[in-house]
């Protein structure tokens, strides 16, 4: 399996996102990352996978049951 790389700028638009917020992550460290040199590449398969840690799931009555049940 061929793992693909993506320059900042190829990143953002790959995440529909500006350039700004792909370099925050970098800079933040909330991102995995590859140096080559002075250059900076992100695998497509780390931003998949920070995008799967974002996810929220979506709220259904047993989940609003389930967290009422806690709160009493």
């Amino acid at each position: 399996m061929e793992t693909k790389y993506l320059t900042v700028d190829e990143a953002a638009d790959y995440l529909n996102t500006g350039v700004r917020f792909v370099r925050r992550l970098i800079a933040e460290r909330r991102i995995a990352f590859h140096k080559a040199g002075a250059h900076v590449r992100l695998a497509v398969a780390d931003l998949e996978e920070f995008m799967q840690l974002g996810r929220v799931e979506p709220i259904t009555r047993a989940s609003v049951r389930r967290d009422l049940g806690r709160a009493a």
